[in-house]
């Protein structure tokens, strides 16, 4: 009895001796029952925040629109979920007689694979100290592994769901899956590049790429460390880029309704169709925590570092409020043109990456320099009113402003609004400056070393 109260002291209260706590990587057999209870954990989360999310958003957007939503199914309506899932286990699934059978069943799980696994590498929480049978306490991570190119593992994983995409539309022998799987292979590029650069700016923050260094770079100060406030620029246009990668409105162009019946999920019924509509949801709760890893102190708020338990339950609130926005966002805005997704991506998320890249750099080294982390508040408002500023000159109608016609839209020459201009070249200007630099380098290399006669790489590339 004695020794059963001072385990619960240790539990509940004083916490155990130090001398007894043990990291659990040291131990295999703890290894092993920590990657399976985690998996598990995580598999039962994601499928149980999957169904609910969609409750969350027929709730929301029947409370925007002024109507009732659903509250037929459980009280309130919360076993809709539940009566969705049995109504498509027994619809029948059919596939097309000239689809490419294989592919066409492989889809749909290429579709949910990544988006079960994207989360591997994303701490949901603080180190927990647990007893084990032995005696012993073992200090485990909450998560799955914590590897130290985290962020590579995120954008490598969620380019893979396009694929999904492309095979359904391709297998289905259907000229709507078709376009709206070319719809979405085609737009990836536009954007992934955006994405890959805006999460460049928290690894240089951090100075790594594990998502767990990420999130501690952001503690202490409550919430004027995170990186959406050194650099709002880049967590604006990661949101962006990463609601474009799930496809969620208003950028849901491979299944758009009107144009494309169903898009690439046209010929799919039953639970292959009930695998495409699980990944969305469940890639909407995916980009929430990555969002929040990357930009929002992922689990850290109050006491989340003195109670670990505290740090899951910060993650939620937030993922909650990422998964409002989402559909706030979808009952709001109308989907954009397919073509106007692709200047966006390139013409606008690109160029203004590329920017919060380069000021983060700069903003970094004068940190540095200083030693005064808030430098990052004062350079994050900076380039806020610089962007906006050269964004109210740029979209200011001149007099001068010349409308040439070209095709169906209409080409306005800026280069009388020389204030917005100005800006835009000196932006450009700083992000060109280390290329300029490091070619002014290989040339005066390059001269120096014919000088010597030392028959250069490029030197031989000509001659061959």
């Amino acid at each position: 009895m004695e020794d059963i109260l001072n385990f619960l002291q240790d539990l509940l209260i004083t916490g155990p001796d130090p001398g007894k706590v043990v990291e659990c990587a040291t131990n295999d057999t703890c290894v092993a029952v920590h990657a399976v209870a985690s998996s598990l954990l995580v598999f039962f989360v994601l499928l149980t925040g999957f169904a609910y999310t969609t409750v969350l958003e027929r709730r929301l957007i029947a409370w925007l629109q002024q109507r009732v939503g659903p509250n037929r199914a459980g009280p309130q309506g919360l076993l809709q979920p539940v009566a969705d899932g049995v109504k498509l286990i027994f619809k029948e699934d059919v596939t097309p007689v000239h689809a490419d059978r294989v592919v066409y069943w492989v889809a749909p799980v290429i579709k949910v694979i990544p988006a079960l696994i994207i989360l591997a590498v994303v701490p949901l929480g603080g180190p927990l100290v647990i007893p084990w049978f032995d005696g012993k306490w073992y200090r485990v991570a909450q998560g799955l592994v914590d590897v130290n190119v985290g962020v590579l593992w995120i954008t490598s994983v969620a380019s893979i769901s396009v694929y999904g995409i492309t095979m359904a539309g391709w297998a289905s022998s259907n000229k709507y899956a078709m376009l709206g799987s070319l719809r979405s292979a085609a737009s990836m590029i536009s954007y992934e590049l955006a994405l890959g650069a805006a999460l460049v700016v928290p690894a240089m923050i951090a100075g790594s790429l594990s998502v767990a260094d990420i999130i501690n770079s952001q503690t202490g100060n409550l919430i004027f460390n995170w990186n959406i406030f050194r650099n709002p620029l880049a967590g604006v246009i990661l949101l962006i880029a990463l609601i474009a990668e799930i496809n969620r409105a208003p950028f849901d162009l491979p299944e758009a309704e009107q144009e494309l019946v169903a898009g690439h999920m046209t010929e799919y019924s039953g639970m292959k169709f009930a695998l495409f509509f699980m990944a969305e949801y469940i890639n909407m709760i995916g980009i929430s925590v990555i969002f929040s890893s990357m930009f929002l102190g992922g689990y850290h708020f109050i006491l989340a570092d003195k109670v670990p338990l505290l740090g899951p339950l910060w993650l939620t609130l937030k993922v909650i409020g990422l998964l409002s926005l989402m559909i706030w966002i979808r009952a709001t805005l109308p989907r954009v043109r397919y073509d106007k997704l692709m200047a966006l991506g390139w013409k606008v998320l690109l160029p203004l990456s590329l920017v919060a890249v380069a000021w983060t750099g700069v903003t970094i080294v004068l940190v540095e320099e200083y030693n005064d982390t808030s430098i990052y508040t004062g350079a994050a408002v900076v380039l806020f009113i610089l962007m906006a500023v050269g964004a109210v000159l740029l979209g200011r109608e001149t007099p001068e402003a010349q409308v040439v016609m070209g095709g169906e839209e209409e080409i306005v020459d800026l280069t009388d609004r020389n204030a917005g201009v100005f800006i835009l070249q000196l932006v450009g200007s700083l992000i060109a400056a280390p290329f300029l630099l490091f070619r002014y380098t290989v040339d005066i290399v390059s001269n120096l070393a014919a000088g010597l006669g030392i028959d250069t790489g490029e030197e031989k590339a000509t001659k061959s």
